[in-house]
């Protein structure tokens, strides 16, 4: 019954002009020869009103309520059969159909539509993490917003379901297939900087734009702004905006949910094309549907342009400390943070972590393989980012610290900070096979050093190489459990499970663990979403995905939805 009414209610102004009109479907607008004609204020004078019967005046309202009654029932009858509990998907038949059509629309494009076995299957699964995938029927690369709504009103028809693909850097399963099949919606085409606002430090981009190719341009023209959220290397707006993204920035500039997305530009479910605000830096103006999209994961729309916010390039410098242990290293990042200097990053790797990176990384350093810590410096010149260190060397020297190196030129200071850009992918190849399971449970700092230490000890007790690195500047990290099979999927599966229950009696009453520090949800921490948010907004969130898709074509099976069906795990 609620799920009727939210959709009525989102959907019968631009339905229902007038109680006399039909019932028409949610997906098409109505066209203004179908508009309910509007009553003209010259067809009838005052005095021809007042003349009316009180019997007229009687039966007209009696026949008004009951058409309107009428035309209520039918209305109510069509969303409720139009949006049934569990969405109905298109046959086989139905995707082949799809597929004709979409290439027919699309012939002059030669490069929008595959059917490649090896494209379908690479954009249905991922070799960074352990989940199950499933090929796509179709890749469609759009390279405007006229493409998608074109893509959409033909999904729509053929009620075949739609999964965006960004960077595909994603950890949790975002852009797995579906069962039945799907169309993939590779935004990579769609790669332009739109416009620069340098005078406003903002920029108006395509949502295929890697973060890092945006902040290379702006290098390049001179200009003295970059955009802070910084996630895999060849991470993109869209999906940086879609997962909420986060960063090693997160500590001195926040998260994706901040501020950094001013506007977006997105293709509704229905077709339509909405602008979620204006480009100003504020405005109060109603609900911010910027951040219903934003951690919606392309479940509610497709993101076609994004406005972001840029901010100044200050001086930055990096150094590199050592630990004997990770309870130490994080104890000392629990007093640096307080200690008021300037700070922008800090980045915990463990011994593991370091030993990968002395075996696969890109780095011509060899380094001690200790628990490690590396410090972003930010200030207004050097004599500021030095004062910085001064300060830091000296606290992590009380809590153990060794071999602190502090760069000497900007270039030395690039090479250690691409140390841990690379961390992952160099831990990845430690065991040879493998898929990782990537953890991303953050707490307050204060119970950081307690849970990644004892966290380390039951991992080592398992057998399973599990490399940690995280944002310890704020309480998260990621633990990498490197599986090779089924056995060690269930080894892994408990190891997580205390490990979130270990975070949870840390900080027992205090409600704030969280098991989605950064990686979004998917397919792969629906099952904490509840515990994480509660029932009731869970449920929220469950109305405003069926009002807006009621249908539920956008990504369905990710963030909320039921459970995908995979066809083929990756052991």
């Amino acid at each position: 019954m609620l799920r009727t009414t939210v959709i009525k209610s989102a959907y019968r102004a631009r339905q229902l002009s007038s109680p006399f009109s039909n019932a028409i479907s949610i997906y098409n607008r109505r066209s203004p020869s179908a508009q309910s004609p509007r009553f003209s204020t010259t067809t009838a004078s005052k005095p021809s009103i007042l003349t009316l019967s009180g019997q007229t005046i009687i039966l007209l309202s009696a026949a008004s309520l009951i058409s309107g009654f009428a035309g209520y029932s039918l209305a109510n009858r069509h969303d409720t059969e139009a949006v049934p509990r569990k969405p109905q998907y298109g046959s086989r038949e139905d995707c082949t159909r799809a597929v004709e059509e979409l290439k027919k629309t699309f012939a002059d494009d030669e490069d929008a539509v595959s059917t490649n076995a090896d494209d379908l299957y690479s954009h249905g699964f991922s070799v960074n993490d352990h989940h199950p995938g499933t090929s796509h029927t179709v890749v469609m690369y759009p390279t405007c917003t006229d493409n998608v709504v074109k893509i959409v009103k033909i999904a729509t028809k053929y009620r075949i379901p739609i999964i965006p693909y960004s960077g595909g850097t994603s950890l949790e399963g975002q852009f797995r297939g579906y069962s039945s099949g799907g169309i993939c919606l590779d935004m990579s085409r769609m790669n332009k900087i739109i416009e620069i606002h340098e005078a406003d430090s903002d920029l108006v981009c395509q949502p295929g734009v890697c973060w890092s190719d945006i902040n290379d341009t702006l290098h390049d023209q001179g200009i003295p702004l970059f955009f802070p959220l910084d996630p895999a290397p060849t991470a993109t707006i869209g999906g940086m905006l879609s997962t909420g993204c986060s960063g090693t920035n997160a500590v001195r500039y926040g998260t994706g949910k901040a501020e950094w997305f001013l506007n977006a530009t997105v293709v509704l479910p229905s077709g339509e094309v909405i602008k979620t605000r204006r480009r100003s830096r504020k405005s109060s103006a109603g609900f911010d549907t910027t951040k219903l999209f934003i951690g919606a994961e392309g479940t509610l729309g497709i993101v076609t342009e994004v406005t972001i916010r840029l901010t100044p390039v200050l001086p930055t410098t990096v150094a590199v400390v050592h630990f004997p242990d990770v309870r130490k290293a994080t104890e000392a990042v629990r007093e640096v943070m307080l200690s008021g200097v300037g700070i922008q990053c800090v980045e915990l790797m463990d011994d593991l972590c370091m030993h990968a990176l002395n075996k696969y990384g890109q780095s011509e350093n060899s380094w001690p393989e200790k628990d490690t810590l590396l410090f972003k410096f930010q200030g207004h010149d050097q004599a500021s980012l030095s004062e910085s260190g001064r300060v830091v060397e000296e606290i992590v020297a009380r809590h153990g610290g060794f071999g602190f190196k502090f760069a000497k030129d900007d270039q030395q200071a690039a090479d250690l900070w691409s140390t841990r850009k690379n961390a992952l992918y160099a831990c990845l190849a430690l065991v040879n096979g493998s898929r990782a399971w990537s953890t991303d449970v953050c707490v307050p700092v204060s119970k950081l050093s307690e849970l990644v230490y004892e966290t380390k000890k039951d991992l080592a007790s398992t057998g399973i190489v599990a490399p940690i690195a995280g944002h310890a500047g704020d309480g998260n990290f990621h633990a990498s459990l490197l599986i090779r099979n089924e056995e060690e999927l269930r080894i892994a599966k408990d190891v997580v499970s205390r490990m979130v229950h270990r975070a949870i009696a840390l900080i027992i009453g205090t409600l704030s663990i969280l098991f989605l520090g950064e990686h979004g949800v998917g397919i792969g921490k629906k099952e904490y979403l509840v515990e994480e948010l509660g029932a009731g907004t869970v449920e929220l969130m469950k109305t405003v995905k069926r009002a807006i898709d009621p249908l539920g074509l956008f990504n369905p099976g990710k963030v909320i939805g039921s459970r995908v069906q995979q066809v083929q795990h990756p052991f």
